[in-house]
């Protein structure tokens, strides 16, 4: 049975799917995709937490699907921008997985994760499997990932 990690950039897969389809990413028939055949090893959901209530049930959805949940405190800067970003703690994840593993999952359009993509699927000889939306995740992410897999319909909520 393949062994596999889940690492998913959850701001970035909330906001990018917001903005293409108007509604939510579907965390159950993602993970009712990923396990079929397949034996996850670790599942890691990377968030900004704001204190407020709707944020905690999500995460207690997350984590009910079977992730595990890492939180960063939002920073609000006096400039009015906002600081909440998770890549050098998802490329530790991935890194320290990624020798125990056939196949690392990873849900994001950032393309600053392209590096991390071909250092796995190069020195560790896992293949990556990239999850994002389609016309916002970065090409040289697709193009370095061993498979790309669009966010649509079947992994939406409410479509």
């Amino acid at each position: 049975m393949e062994k596999v990690a889940i690492f998913v950039d959850v701001q970035n897969i909330y906001y990018t799917v917001k903005e293409k389809y108007h509604c939510n990413f579907d965390y159950n028939a993602f993970w009712a995709e990923v396990s079929q055949g397949r034996k996850i090893i670790a599942a890691y959901a990377y968030a900004i937490h704001k204190g407020d209530e709707k944020q905690r049930q999500f995460q207690n959805i997350l984590r009910g699907i079977g992730f595990e949940v890492k939180l960063k405190p939002f920073i609000q800067r006096s400039d009015g921008s906002a600081k909440g970003d998770w890549d050098v703690g998802i490329t530790i994840d991935v890194l320290e997985h990624a020798a125990d593993v056939d196949r690392i999952i990873l849900l994001s359009g950032d393309g600053d994760f392209d590096l991390l993509v071909d250092k796995v699927q190069t020195k560790y000889n896992a293949v990556v499997e990239v999850y994002g939306v389609p016309g916002l995740t970065a090409t040289s992410l697709m193009n370095t990932a061993k498979y790309y897999r669009e966010i649509e319909n079947t992994l939406l909520l409410g479509r």
